[in-house]
């Protein structure tokens, strides 16, 4: 019995001389796994960079409006215009239908609103895919509700993808409505 106590000694102590061969072996596959990636080092301007959008809209029955931004790929815009339609701001009455939502005056008088968000994303080879979503309201004259005047509203909301190079060259779009959409991208 003695000789078998023997060999499964020296047996557990070459496993363990083993594991512990096999633990440090693979520490020292693992270790480079954790090191950094090199960095590079290029001259040419990232194509996520700040981006100059300007974003025009003319329209008959919602007006014409232009302002610039600057944005970074993967950021959204959001564009508001308010203005007096050509006949002035048509009274609202706080019972009207949707009063809530209706662009409202300083005077609670119904206005024109164009709102436009510009959601870029700047690939690699510097093309701009865009996505505009349009969305406009303006009141049409005055409709008698429930015994108050109540501005009668027109109304039109669009979503387009398009792409276009950041160049500077604008790219117009007509809507279904036939209001025209401009945007233009410049680095």
């Amino acid at each position: 019995m003695p000789c078998s106590r023997t060999r499964s000694r020296r047996t557990r102590a070459a496993l363990a001389h083993v594991a512990v061969a096999a633990v440090a072996l693979n520490c020292a596959f693992a270790l480079p796994a954790f090191a950094s990636t090199p960095i590079t080092v290029t001259s040419q301007a990232p194509t996520d960079g700040p981006i100059r959008y300007t974003v025009k809209v003319t329209s008959k029955l919602y007006g014409t409006a232009q302002e610039t931004r600057t944005l970074r790929s993967g950021d959204t815009d959001d564009f508001n215009w308010r203005s007096t339609p050509p006949g002035g701001a048509v009274p609202a009455a706080q019972s009207c239908p949707d009063y809530s939502s209706l662009p409202l005056d300083a005077n609670g008088a119904m206005v024109r609103q164009i709102q436009v968000r510009l959601a870029p994303i700047v690939a690699h080879n510097g093309t701009a895919n865009i996505q505009v979503s349009f969305r406009a309201q303006a009141p049409r004259g005055g409709k008698a509700a429930g015994g108050t005047q109540c501005p009668e509203v027109v109304a039109h909301s669009e979503v387009l993808h398009f792409s276009m190079p950041t160049n500077g060259t604008a790219k117009t779009l007509t809507l279904s409505d036939g209001t025209q959409l401009s945007v233009s991208a410049q680095r």
